[in-house]
């Protein structure tokens, strides 16, 4: 599989060891020495690779999203803090006929987590006497807060819960990510808790993804890439 990669920061660096590793070969790699390229340059220089895959910046996503419909090449979307243009996003994969997979989260482990949470949450919502929260904390170089998984999480429990989900978001020093999901009451509380060791997981969650994109056309979740997983083990 030949990758082109938009950004080369850790996590860039990251999916390139990997994707070593696996044998798969890099192609281009686009930096933010790159910004002044347009749209149709990013394209051009996109030609010939299987798949692509971005953690690059929130500003970039969506004209490397249409970088790559242009350049029929699928994407895996791993950068955050766009999610009000998601729809525009949509818009421009379906018109060029091409091929996205973006998530709050790459983390497999992560994913599963998503589905913990939600079935707490409809647990809850049987019981109706617990107040759901959130919290979430990161290091001091994360950008958005709260962060997508946050706001996932938050989505999914709202679902079932019909009381506001506070959020409350920590960025200081070295914290890795680190996300729970609290049910509170007058008698316990029950808390639920993801934390990340590492970065390896969000990137062997992007190499799945690309490895799952490849030969598809569509706009869709990193969930739909864990359901099959799931389906098939």
């Amino acid at each position: 599989m030949k990758l082109a990669l938009f950004g080369h920061g850790a996590m860039g660096q990251l999916v390139e060891t990997q994707a070593c590793v696996a044998g798969d070969e890099i192609g281009v790699t686009i930096t933010s020495h790159d910004l002044g390229l347009s749209v149709d340059e990013l394209a051009t220089s996109l030609s010939g690779h299987d798949v692509a895959i971005d953690f690059s910046v929130a500003a970039a996503a969506l004209p490397h999203i249409e970088a790559c419909a242009l350049a029929n090449v699928p994407l895996v979307e791993g950068t955050t803090g766009w999610k009000e243009q998601e729809a525009k996003a949509r818009e421009i994969v379906e018109e060029h006929n091409g091929a996205l997979v973006f998530g709050a989260n790459f983390s497999v482990g992560v994913n599963l987590f998503y589905r913990i949470a939600s079935h707490a949450a409809k647990l809850m919502a049987d019981v109706d006497q617990y107040q759901a929260f959130i919290e979430e904390e990161h290091h001091a170089r994360k950008r958005d807060a709260p962060s997508g998984t946050a706001l996932k999480l938050k989505d999914l429990m709202a679902q079932y819960l019909k009381t506001e989900i506070p959020v409350a978001s920590t960025r200081a020093g070295y914290i890795p990510g680190t996300h729970r999901v609290g049910f509170d009451s007058a008698a316990d509380q029950i808390m639920l808790t993801h934390m990340a060791r590492s970065r390896e997981g969000f990137a062997a969650g992007a190499l799945l993804a690309a490895r799952w994109i490849v030969g598809r056309k569509g706009v869709y979740e990193f969930s739909d890439v864990v359901d099959e997983i799931i389906k098939t083990e």
